[in-house]
């Protein structure tokens, strides 16, 4: 018995996903009445993105921006601290909720939340408070291995997050050589829109222009939010100044000025004047309208491209069983050629078939290939510390040192990662190719994760003897040194005859000057050895991380890839083997079976196109 359809696929034409979902529940009866719970095991997985949509936004900016005061402003709730003497330390993830609730996420394997209370949220954001230095936390059970928080996550019940939408408040950028400039970028790259955070008491510099553009790469929406504008009367200059400058760079970013303060009071007061003065009205638009709904967008065709190609198996089923009642003397030739497709089908789950080939090669290849573009970037960094090194005394720059070669890294590591995700997604798409002549399906999207936080297991070595000579120390050295000298020419003297006199005092001078300077020099040599080497230790210590890192997320994807195909295949194969079964079957009806089956066959070809037409206006 087969579903009854109705015209249009119900939902509203203004909301793309109730239409998708609409259709996807259709399709889903079509399944179980056609006994397909393969496909509806696919058809599921779409209805459950559907039900629970996630569109993360990412604020970022330099640190005391206002991107805290922005996200309070948006949801109309003091969620995220903000003090002048605080920053934040890690991310808050702020979405929608039937109460208010937090939780911390642990950077772990399986990821593992742990609920707090709410007003618990601030002692583990900011940066100063005792409890934000994570590697005290512990895992359960007392494990020795520190549990490392990656964020706090915070639901509140508010219209604007209802459908799905995910503020992110990051860490300050710091600068683009920063750490934390890396985790933005890194972080941007998996969300679904950015918003770059910069007040109105100066018009955009190198460094955040320089971000913008790498932001841009990863991140296809883009917006600057321009705060403080209650706060800086001449605003609008440094806004045309910032459009100025994104124009010469050639980044047609929109800059939408805003005031937190004006908000704040204008959610207090109810007062819609004051909310379209404070410019919020603008922003909650775009995030409602180009983000929000560009990402349901995408969800709903996603979810309706899969409906599409479900009816499109079912209908091959039937046209095969129909071409075989409608014209019994060529039934054994529609047989023959379901027959030859069953090979084919059966060919395309083989290990030699040209997609896994693909997959495999491609795999192995970009294994080494990652690799070695991550060594030759520590060898980069490892020569620009040398250098820096040779030229310094590692006693008075060691410290800035260390900051400059763990941001150096993070940046290096996220160039890596950026070439991981890039070919990974080119080796979809070849693999894809390969597997469209049978399926026409392919998996548009692979999740590949961010790399930077893995720097937190490794540590630059501190353990560094890089105190220089005291005064006392010095003064020995000098008097052994000049001791030294003047003994050995008074000596000289006595053997030859000759009475230097205040002439070996001079020379004892001299030789005690010589010693020290040698041994400050000795003493610098073995400082810049020691930094040199705990550069290395560190760059090794990265390299080994990074290293199983990428070969484990490879694995991970090529997993994924054959699973996907692989499970596209029994589809197809068991798509084939039903038609084969009820094509066989018409050479044994009657001339009045095949009449009444053939009425039946073609009421079921008109409802599966037209859940397919709808599905593909969804998708459209």
């Amino acid at each position: 018995m087969a579903p009854q359809t109705a015209a249009g696929g119900g939902g509203t034409a203004a909301d793309p996903v109730a239409r998708a979902t609409a259709v996807v529940d259709l399709a889903l009866r079509a399944c179980t009445a056609y006994d397909r719970p393969d496909l509806a095991a696919r058809l599921g997985a779409a209805k459950r993105s559907l039900a629970d949509p996630v569109v993360h936004v990412v604020v970022v900016g330099e640190f005391k921006q206002g991107k805290s005061s922005l996200v309070n402003a948006l949801v109309g709730a003091t969620i995220c601290p903000v003090d002048d003497d605080i920053a934040t330390a890690v991310p808050t993830y702020v979405r929608h909720g039937p109460e208010p609730a937090a939780a911390l996420l642990f950077d772990e394997d399986p990821p593992r939340r742990e609920p707090i209370p709410v007003e618990d949220v601030r002692s583990w954001v900011v940066e100063r408070s005792p409890t934000a230095d994570l590697s005290d936390r512990r895992r359960p059970g007392g494990g020795a291995e520190p549990a490392r928080v990656a964020g706090v996550e915070v639901r509140i019940p508010r219209k604007l997050l209802a459908g799905g939408l995910v503020l992110v408040d990051t860490p300050g950028v710091g600068g683009l050589g920063s750490v934390h400039a890396a985790a933005s970028l890194a972080a941007a790259s998996m969300a679904d829109a950015l918003v770059f955070v910069t007040d109105a008491s100066q018009e955009l510099t190198r460094s955040e222009l320089d971000f913008l553009r790498q932001a841009r790469d990863m991140c296809g929406t883009v917006v600057c939010a321009l705060t403080k504008t209650d706060f800086y009367p001449y605003w609008r200059k440094i806004r045309d100044l910032d459009a100025g400058h994104l124009r010469e760079q050639r980044l047609e970013l929109p800059v939408l000025p805003v005031s937190s303060m004006l908000r704040a009071r204008a959610v207090a007061t109810s007062d819609t004047t004051l909310n379209t003065e404070s410019g919020f009205a603008e922003l909650v638009r775009f995030l409602a309208e180009r983000v929000g709904g560009g990402a349901a967008g995408r969800l709903a065709a996603d979810a309706a491209g899969d409906v599409a190609a479900v009816c499109r198996q079912l209908e091959a089923q039937f046209e095969a069983e129909r071409a075989a009642l409608a014209d019994p003397a060529a039934a054994q030739q529609v047989v023959d050629q379901l027959t030859a497709v069953k090979d084919r089908v059966e060919a395309l789950k083989a290990a030699a078939a040209r997609w896994s080939q693909t997959l495999t090669d491609g795999v192995a290849d970009l294994s080494s290939d990652i690799d070695h573009d991550l060594r030759g970037r520590i060898r980069t960094v490892i020569q620009e510390s040398d250098d820096a090194i040779e030229q310094s005394d590692p006693a008075d720059t060691w410290s800035e040192m260390e900051s400059w070669l763990e941001a150096r890294l993070a940046h290096e590591l996220l160039a890596n990662y950026t070439l991981l995700r890039d070919r990974a997604t080119v080796l979809s798409e070849e693999v894809g190719e390969h597997f469209r002549a049978a399926s026409g399906e392919v998996l548009s999207r692979l999740a590949v994760p961010n790399p930077t936080p893995m720097l937190a297991t490794a540590q630059v070595e501190h353990k560094l003897e890089l105190d220089r000579m005291k005064v006392g120390k010095q003064a020995m050295v000098a008097l052994k040194s000049a001791y030294g000298g003047a003994l050995m020419f008074v000596m000289l003297g006595a053997m030859t005859g000759i009475s230097l006199g205040p002439l070996g005092l001079g020379i004892g001078l001299v030789m005690g000057r010589k010693g020290l300077r040698d041994e400050k020099k000795r003493q610098r040599a073995a400082r810049q050895n020691q930094a040199r080497n705990a550069v290395r230790r560190y760059c090794d210590e990265v390299s080994f991380v990074m290293n199983k890192h990428s070969r484990d997320t490879l694995r991970k994807i090529q997993r994924e890839l054959r699973d996907h195909y692989t499970g596209l295949a029994e589809e197809l194969n068991r798509s084939n083997a039903a038609a084969l079964t009820s094509a066989t079957e018409s050479v044994k009806r009657t001339q009045a079976e095949r009449d009444q089956r053939l009425k039946d066959t073609d009421a079921e070809l008109a409802r599966l196109r037209k859940l397919r037409s709808d599905a593909t206006a969804v998708a459209g």
